[in-house]
């Protein structure tokens, strides 16, 4: 019995990841974490995912597979993190992801605090089950520049003192994929796993959140009032933004993907097409290279 810790964000990056956990492990446990992140919507698309998988892997080519998954709050945390994107911190940037101003939205030690408690669940399973139990992390290379948790250096340091401080650790491995791909590599495996496990590639990526900052718009919408009844009410809806350094990156990828986001976006304006999104960031882009 192989099993599997997942830090699941909600982003497209570690529900990606969660695919391959699927396609590689017997036993896969998901969880994400609630710090006072802005940009909590992704929580909710993270749990919505979680219950799609958990309907729809047993469609899969392989055996069926029930996801454990736990959201652990850290919101005690919030009021004492300096980070853009913390609830009461500065206003998250907007522009190219390799800009030198994204070094804002990064949140201290998040992945060492992340991977400590990842790994106290791996080191349990594998001691309980007396099996290996892998601890998966979606770092990836698009994300060295900015983010110093996200390196190959961190990696090893953080798993050379999991490894001191505790007894046992022989059963515990690591699973990071994707440390040496980009946000297109992760997109490009997601879609050729999609298609592995027997899953709809825009019901899957339509469930996960990428953006630093989301905007809630009020959409109308068919609500049941009764069982023979219904009535159009006004809702309010989470959207992703397209201007973020997140979503650009997240966009770029679905563009060499060649095929549209099925996040829904929206501006300060109202929601938006994809064709909209996608030429916002074709002009980011554009004047980056310049």
């Amino acid at each position: 019995m192989k099993s599997v810790v997942v830090s699941l964000s909600g982003g497209m990056d570690s529900s990606t990841l969660l695919l391959r956990a699927l396609s590689e492990y017997d036993n896969v446990i998901a969880v994400s974490f609630d710090y006072g992140q802005k940009h909590r919507v992704e929580l909710e698309r993270a749990q919505e995912l979680i219950n799609y998988l958990n309907t729809c892997v047993n469609c899969s080519s392989f055996e069926p597979i029930k996801i454990t998954y736990q959201t652990i709050k850290l919101d005690g945390l919030t009021p004492l993190l300096n980070s853009a994107l913390v609830t009461g911190g500065a206003e998250v940037p907007e522009g190219h992801y390799e800009q030198d101003n994204m070094k804002a939205t990064v949140v201290p030690n998040r992945n060492k605090i992340f991977s400590s408690i990842v790994q106290a669940i791996a080191l349990s399973t594998a001691n309980q089950t007396e099996s290996t139990c892998d601890i998966a992390l979606g770092i990836h290379a698009g994300d060295h520049a900015i983010y110093p948790d996200c390196r190959q250096e961190w990696r090893d340091a953080d798993d050379q003192a999991f490894r001191v401080g505790n007894w046992d650790v022989g059963r515990v491995g690591h699973f990071t994929p994707y440390l040496h791909t980009d946000k297109f590599g992760i997109l490009q495996d997601g879609e050729m796993l999609c298609e592995q496990l027997g899953l709809d590639f825009n019901e899957v990526y339509s469930r996960t959140n990428t953006s630093y900052k989301p905007i809630q718009h009020l959409v109308e919408k068919k609500i049941s009032v009764l069982a023979s009844l219904s009535e159009m009410q006004q809702i309010p809806v989470w959207f992703s933004d397209y201007k973020s350094a997140s979503s650009v990156e997240r966009i770029e990828a679905f563009i060499k993907l060649g095929k549209p986001d099925p996040v829904a976006y929206a501006d300060e304006t109202g929601p938006v097409t994809w064709e909209v999104a996608k030429a916002h960031v074709e002009q980011v882009l554009a004047q980056h290279q310049v």
